[in-house]
């Protein structure tokens, strides 16, 4: 390893050693350009709780043991703490890379505070060349509803927590920003995905997904037969972008019934000087509500429709501190021929957030956030109000511009 490299590598282990979070370090290494990112999201969060009985796929802070209606947590956001290595080269007339990363927890419940391992959510190869597009191979976030989540304030905040923030995540919990309340989480999924060239801010992508075992909150199992298809549409231009995607899947539970998934959604992201707006529509047959296949068919493999959406306003203050407000909401509605239960009918939130840029890489976040489920049956209602306040990093946008969201 020649001199520079060598001191590049100590300045990346130098700065990856200290409590912030870096910004992206270049490495060169040979043919390959290493590029070194991460961040760390921390924020202490007080919840007020109003909890009227148990709600089937319902997005709310549970009681604690002692039926206490006031709690406080300290933990990550709806971003993880994340540290991501992503190599690139052109070699053959192809561009080449591929990307690693995993992400820590910043904090556990347990007796030690040490008993909580790392999330793997990122592991895949691309190539291609811009005279005809991109292929990508690997684990990387869906496609469908991957810019609702991109373009959720509460990205680099916190937005909803609840009984499914830390569903799938094998004891690092994250907050559920806007997911369930307005968008489909559109989760870390094996994939072989085509991306076009972009053609005047046109592109478009499509690709096949792993079949994975599907969210449920029923007794049967459920699991898709055949690869996911997902595919996106977009246009971008100099102050936003309009987006269409879509879903679909083949499910079957384990008692042998089995239905199609599928789901489409619209969304645009618009910017006029130091205002933002978004606004974010979908509608699925099948696939369920806030995580994939949850509560998406009955035990007899009836389908559940069910949709949803959220707006959201920004506007960046002289100061630099960015103020935001959003409403989003996800309903579920019953099969043919079933009746009402504790089953959810719509889970609802509220935010207004203010992000203030104490450096160029370190936010100071304060968001507030209600969260509102209801059931299927008539005065079953759960309520969260939370407060958090915290501090976390941008460097996450980086992923985002080196893979064209």
């Amino acid at each position: 390893m020649n001199k520079k490299i060598s001191a590049a590598v100590a300045s990346a282990a130098l700065v990856l050693g200290s409590s912030a979070a870096n910004a992206g370090i270049i490495i060169p290494a040979g043919e390959w350009t290493l590029d070194v990112n991460g961040n760390v999201n921390v924020y202490a969060t007080f919840y007020d709780l109003d909890q009227q009985g148990s709600i089937t796929g319902g997005i709310y802070v549970n009681e604690d043991d002692n039926a206490e209606d006031k709690t406080q947590s300290i933990n990550t956001g709806l971003l993880p703490a994340w540290l991501g290595f992503t190599g690139t080269t052109r070699q053959n007339d192809l561009d080449v890379s591929f990307t690693i990363s995993m992400q820590p927890n910043v904090s556990d419940n347990g007796a030690t505070g040490d008993g909580n391992g790392p999330l793997w959510r990122q592991a895949f190869l691309t190539f291609g060349d811009k005279s005809w597009g991109s292929i990508k191979m690997g684990k990387d976030l869906g496609i469908f509803a991957g810019n609702a989540i991109l373009s959720d304030m509460t990205l680099l905040g916190v937005g909803s927590t609840g009984v499914y923030g830390n569903a799938g995540n094998s004891g690092n919990p994250t907050t559920l920003g806007g997911i369930g309340t307005g968008y489909i989480y559109p989760a870390w999924k094996g994939q072989i995905t085509y991306t076009t060239p972009n053609f005047n801010g046109f592109t478009a992508k499509v690709g096949i997904t792993n079949p994975n075992q599907s969210a449920t909150a029923s007794v049967t199992t459920t699991h898709q037969d055949r690869f996911g298809v997902e595919g996106q549409v977009e246009y971008a231009f100099s102050s936003g972008k309009v987006w269409v995607s879509a879903l679909s899947m083949d499910m079957t539970n384990s008692d042998g019934d089995d239905w199609d998934a599928e789901a489409i959604d619209v969304g645009v992201n618009f910017n006029m000087g130091n205002f933002g707006l978004t606004a974010y529509y979908y509608v699925a047959d099948g696939y369920g509500t806030t995580l994939p296949g949850l509560l998406g068919a009955t035990s007899n493999g009836s389908e559940r429709e069910s949709d949803g959406g959220y707006v959201q306003a920004t506007y960046v203050m002289p100061t630099g501190t960015k103020i935001g407000a959003a409403y989003g909401i996800s309903t579920l509605d019953l099969a043919t021929g079933e009746g009402p239960s504790s089953m959810v009918d719509e889970n609802k939130r509220w935010t207004i957030g203010a992000y203030h840029p104490l450096t160029k890489h370190l936010n100071l976040v304060a968001e507030y956030n209600k969260t509102e489920s209801e059931a299927q049956i008539g005065g079953l209602q759960n309520e969260t109000d939370s407060l958090s306040v915290g501090a976390g990093n941008r460097n996450f946008r980086r992923y985002c511009v080196l893979h064209n969201y």
